[in-house]
């Protein structure tokens, strides 16, 4: 069984060096999605490698009655399937707060709540000449705290980034 386990560990270890490709040092844009009724998100790319990358997600919300963030970290490996085409998958957390106030028949409601998540990702993505990549990604997320406990959320979103 231990064998077996190696020769897994060693195979997967492979696989991640193999294709290896210069990224973008730096991407800064969007990603659109739901991102768990905190909605578009302000996303940072940082290399950290020829094919690994940290990923930072900003989600902000506010309105009269509700504000809140979401803050995601994702470590990312990079694949290039051909030419400006890659795939990418990674672990991550994060960390978010909301908060919301209202009024209905002259009852007051009123909750804030803060979670801990943590969550997986993988995408596919398309590189331009130009400093422009697009970006379509699945992230599973799992939360932690007070009425988010155990809750599973799967956000897809589309990213748009700028490198340099």
């Amino acid at each position: 069984m231990k064998r077996i386990f190696l020769i897994a560990i060693a195979f997967i270890g492979g696989t991640m060096f193999m294709n290896a490709q210069d990224i973008a040092d730096n991407a800064i844009g969007l990603r659109i999605g739901d991102s768990d009724g905190f909605g578009a998100e302000v996303s940072y790319q940082r290399a950290l490698g020829s094919n690994n990358r940290l990923e930072l997600d900003l989600g902000l919300r506010n309105g009269s009655n509700y504000d809140g963030f979401k803050l995601a970290g994702i470590y990312q490996w990079v694949w290039n399937i051909d030419g400006g085409f890659n795939w990418y998958a990674g672990p991550g957390a994060g960390l978010a707060s909301y908060g919301y106030k209202y009024k209905d028949e002259g009852r007051h409601y009123k909750d804030n709540q803060t979670f801990i998540f943590i969550a997986g990702d993988i995408g596919i993505e398309y590189v331009f000449d130009i400093p422009l990549m697009l970006s379509l990604d699945f992230r599973p997320e799992i939360a932690f705290g007070n009425d988010y406990n155990d809750d599973l959320d799967f956000d897809i979103a589309l990213g748009i980034r700028y490198r340099f």
